[in-house]
């Protein structure tokens, strides 16, 4: 009986030391800017199990982020407090973390320290392409970030270009130090699929940044571009020939149509042509003007004075 309690005593210490022991494997990460604090589970943990994360500068001391959270995750950039989040573009930061259950907690748990503009990771941009002929219209936007904007944090950014032919990447051309957002290509051959990928080089933050989705365009040829033309002004000529012909050969079928000249019945022409035959009408017809009764002046204005 007493190594029963005692092995169920011990088990119980187990428990207790297995389901607070500390959160594992927590790293302070960022992407386009934003603040995010992950980590694992104590190994055992309890699904009932909540975490607090909590986050400092290399000036100041530790402020809440998350309190109480089912999540392995904490987004400093929207702390889950009233307080507004004073993460700022060139901030260095460490967070931390501590598993709790009811009344209990673990130990916290530090993460790495980063340097926000150096260490986010730089998301893909978004690309666009139009052919036009034997040229290619490349068009670029930036990632959206969470805080601040690329141009206003890497203001020198740029772009790097790499296309190849379809089935070519092998022979990829690179064009780079790009800061426009809008490029034309014009040494492209017509009749010709070519991919593009974009990526984005910054000076502070060089090997953070994904490249973009690879999109392809296929060229045409120039020299068949005034054809379409000609096709357009060809059809249109014949569309308006041919209605003119319709017109002239259908022309009393379209002005029967558009005036009919079906009569109308005599009795109705009779009515209409009848001269009015209403009482009112002549009533009105032999009425005379009412006389008109009036005063001068001069004798309204003796009368006034007696």
């Amino acid at each position: 009986m007493e190594e029963f309690e005692r092995a169920c005593l011990c088990g119980i210490e187990f428990g207790v030391l297995g389901v607070f022991s500390t959160p594992t494997n927590v790293r302070l990460t960022s992407y386009n800017m934003n603040l995010v604090l992950r980590w694992d589970p104590p190994e055992g943990a309890e699904s009932s199990l909540v975490y607090t994360a909590e986050y400092k500068t290399s000036v100041t001391s530790y402020s809440v982020g998350c309190v109480n959270i089912f999540s392995l995750e904490c987004d400093f950039t929207y702390p889950d407090t009233s307080m507004r989040s004073s993460i700022i573009e060139y901030g260095k930061y460490t967070g931390r973390v501590r598993a709790q259950l009811g009344s209990e907690s673990s130990a916290w748990v530090e993460s790495n320290q980063i340097t926000l503009d150096k260490d986010t990771i730089i998301g893909s941009p978004n690309v666009s392409l139009m052919s036009n002929g034997a040229t290619i219209e490349v068009t670029i936007k930036d990632p959206v970030f969470t805080i601040s904007t690329l141009r206003d944090v890497y203001m020198f950014a740029t772009y790097i270009i790499t296309y190849w032919k379809d089935g070519q990447k092998e022979k990829a051309k690179h064009i780079s130090k790009i800061q426009q957002n809008h490029v034309v290509l014009d040494d492209m051959d017509p009749w010709t699929k070519y991919c593009f990928q974009v990526q984005i080089k910054t000076d502070r933050n060089p090997n953070h940044n994904k490249p973009s989705e690879i999109v392809c365009e296929s060229t045409t040829n120039d020299e068949e571009v005034p054809w379409v033309g000609a096709m357009v002004t060809f059809v249109v000529m014949a569309t308006a020939v041919a209605l003119v012909v319709v017109a002239v050969v259908y022309r009393k079928m379209i002005s029967h149509f558009l005036c009919p000249k079906d009569a109308l019945p005599q009795h109705f022409k009779e009515y209409l042509l009848a001269p009015p035959t209403s009482s009112m009408y002549l009533a009105m017809l032999n009425s005379h003007p009412p006389d008109e009764i009036y005063h001068s002046l001069e004798q309204s204005w003796a009368h006034h004075r007696t």
